[in-house]
């Protein structure tokens, strides 16, 4: 007798797999919360250092506790000579996400307290990766581009640091404030697919760097994190805001997808939006360059009208790091720095109470048979 089809979810959608007290889409509000806090008002009120603090210690910080913080990460920010040897062994076409992906996983190897998976450990590690992350971001980006890399500076904040890093300067701080912002509100987004990879490989009692290192490959895809690149290529095809709408119902009369649209979580319109627009248009006005936000205003409204699909946080996010100068594929990287700080959040839940994953299959493969000789086979 066969056995019975179970409800199968194909992208585990509608499945809860477990708690967390992380963050949460609040459905009365239709807020991204971390820690219970509204991430637009996070993204207000905060800065991004405080949101990474929150999201490992459950509570803002006060200021002796931030300071503390920001000076440990500040310490750790400088790459190894073995690193940065390997960096520059790197092929100059190679995307960010692999470089970023491999720099993680090198610095596992180099990490003296790889193997200690205490909670402990967990975080100094963790520390270390949010520090070093955007430095080895910034080293290959240069690198590939025939420059030496910027040394980090510690008398600069996060976000000015990267800044300097990546530009050799450091913008006006309405541009500053816009990046916070977009950091903030990639910081966590609940069980999304990278943040799943990361527990799952946890589960295993694999080490941190493991666990990151699977998140990127998985941010990296186009569905998840690598939107936001293909948000601004998609952008790119499209000649003026003039010529948008025409462009979009081409796209509809093929079929053909429209990256930045929809999202499984939010049925009303992606909570983070609204506020990465905002500073979206701020950089604009900064640049002097209204083109992108223009043409991104004619598809969103478009595309709400015909098809009654609101835009998610990458379709503003992309322009904004346009307009901040940033080279379309070190969008994902970027995403990476900041979404280190949820990762980790998870890998510290997902070990205080570990149980591995191991989901079923149900199998619709042939029944058991016999090895046929090779004179029979086919």
């Amino acid at each position: 007798m066969s056995e019975a089809t179970p409800d199968i979810r194909k992208g585990l959608v509608g499945v809860y797999a477990d708690e967390s007290a992380v963050s949460k889409v609040m459905p009365e509000t239709n807020s991204l919360t971390y820690r219970g806090y509204a991430v637009q008002d996070l993204c207000e009120e905060s800065n991004f250092e405080e949101v990474a603090y929150l999201l490992w210690h459950g509570e803002l910080p006060n200021a002796a506790q931030l300071a503390a913080f920001q000076a440990e990460e500040r310490a750790n920010r400088a790459l190894s000579p073995a690193l940065l040897r390997v960096l520059r062994e790197f092929p100059a076409d190679a995307h960010p996400m692999d470089a970023i992906r491999t720099a993680v996983s090198f610095m596992g190897m180099e990490d003296a307290e790889t193997a200690d998976i205490s909670d402990a450990a967990q975080r100094r590690k963790a520390l270390r990766l949010l520090a070093k992350i955007p430095a080895a971001v910034a080293a290959a980006n240069r690198l590939s581009k025939g420059l030496e890399p910027i040394a980090p500076d510690a008398s600069l904040p996060f976000c000015e640091n990267f800044f300097h890093m990546v530009f050799g300067k450091v913008p006006q701080k309405e541009v500053i404030k816009s990046f916070d912002v977009s950091m903030i509100l990639y910081a966590e987004h609940t069980f999304n697919a990278s943040t799943y990879t990361t527990r799952l490989v946890t589960s295993s009692m694999s080490d941190i760097h493991s666990a990151i290192t699977a998140g990127i490959g998985s941010l990296k895809g186009p569905l998840h994190g690598g939107a936001n690149e293909a948000v601004m290529h998609m952008l790119s095809e499209i000649p003026s805001p003039e010529a948008a709408e025409a462009w979009l119902r081409e796209r509809f009369d093929h079929k053909a997808l429209v990256m930045g649209f929809g999202h499984r979580v939010y049925k009303s319109g992606d909570s983070r939006v609204p506020t990465m627009k905002k500073y979206a248009e701020i950089m604009a006005e900064v640049v002097g360059d209204t083109r992108w936000m223009n043409t991104s205003a004619v598809l969103a409204r478009v595309m709400l009208e015909e098809k009654k699909i609101h835009p998610n946080l990458d379709f503003p996010a992309g322009p904004a790091y346009f307009l901040m100068g940033f080279d379309i594929p070190l969008f994902t990287p970027i995403f990476v720095c900041s979404r280190i700080t949820g990762w980790a959040a998870h890998v510290f839940e997902q070990g205080a109470d570990n149980r591995l994953i191991r989901p079923l299959s149900f199998y619709v493969g042939p029944e058991q048979r016999a090895v046929p000789p090779m004179s029979t086979r086919g």
